[in-house]
């Protein structure tokens, strides 16, 4: 078995190499002067179960592309098999034909990787599950959320309630809420652009509640913004916000400052970006399940014990 990282997250792929006492495969991954990808293999792969941790992150297209050469790379190096373990899947929410002439990328993304080579793919909350379709090869979908359940119930919470920041969360915020013990509620909200929302009512009592709002990731934090900005009107006692993916891009920050939560509990699935001062920003790691998964998938054992 062999490991191999591209640029976008070495620490990460470094941390689960760790986990599973081996060395990281050895590649040279960088740019031809015109800024074309340059993908070298410096171990013999022959005949080898070969692995890539690339998170398909920001810079998105230049993640990428480098997974896609560097796939190419071990596929004419004649290895046995190529798992792609991308814990932030890139193009997610361009899952459907939200209104006419625009493109469903998740599936272009998803043909990509599967005419590169790749054999299976690992990936970590994917923004829709139904992206698991959009591949032919078989798709492990792991779950960031026992990583930061197992935080949360260190936590003393008097009366803690999980708030769904908008409807499509409902699903990961009941799972969130019935695992734990805790209440259960839901903030309205509209999408005005791709960067602004406008956060309505709370279904649910928020009153002298510890809330915890849960996502899959805040990318511009708009929606988590609103949703906190309502908690506290609302009477909540203290506002944490966990998500899988923490992207932080644009007004994320600024937006987050100015809304005051408690504290922010992210994954280790991309790199983050310094934190401001004034934010209580708590980072988990998941190499620990990224490596259990690889282990089983090398010895062809269930995943299942990972999704509790």
């Amino acid at each position: 078995m062999r490991i191999f990282t591209g640029n976008a997250h070495p620490k990460l792929g470094n941390a689960i190499c760790n986990h599973l006492s081996i060395d990281p495969g050895r590649c040279e991954v960088g740019h031809f002067a015109d800024g074309e990808s340059k993908v070298r293999i410096l171990d013999d792969v022959r005949g080898l179960d070969v692995f890539i941790v690339q998170s398909t992150c920001p810079p998105v297209n230049e993640a990428l592309m480098e997974l896609l050469v560097m796939v190419d790379a071990l596929r004419r190096a004649s290895a046995k098999r190529i798992t792609a373990v991308v814990p932030y899947f890139g193009y997610a929410r361009q899952d459907r034909k939200h209104e006419g002439r625009v493109p469903i990328t998740a599936k272009l993304t998803a043909n990509l990787i599967t005419a590169a080579g790749v054999d299976r793919i690992v990936c970590v909350d994917l923004h829709a599950a139904q992206i698991q379709g959009f591949f032919d090869i078989p798709l492990d979908h792991l779950y960031g959320s026992p990583v930061i359940k197992s935080y949360l119930k260190d936590k003393e919470y008097e009366d803690a309630v999980v708030v769904s920041p908008d409807v499509g969360s409902m699903k990961m915020a009941h799972g969130y809420a019935k695992a734990l013990g805790y209440g259960l509620a839901v903030v309205e909200k509209r999408r005005l652009t791709d960067m602004d929302v406008e956060a309505g009512y709370v279904i649910g009592d928020l009153k002298n509640k510890d809330v915890v709002l849960v996502d899959d990731m805040i990318s511009t934090a708009g929606s988590m913004a609103s949703a906190i900005a309502i908690a506290r009107d609302n009477g909540a006692k203290s506002v944490t916000v966990c998500a899988t993916h923490g992207l932080f891009v644009g007004p994320a920050y600024d937006r987050l400052l100015q809304a005051k939560p408690d504290e922010i509990v992210v994954t280790d699935t991309v790199p983050l970006p310094p934190a401001p001062e004034g934010l209580n920003v708590t980072v988990l790691s998941v190499a620990k399940l990224l490596a259990e998964a690889i282990m089983r998938i090398h010895h062809n054992k269930s995943l299942s014990l990972l999704f509790v």
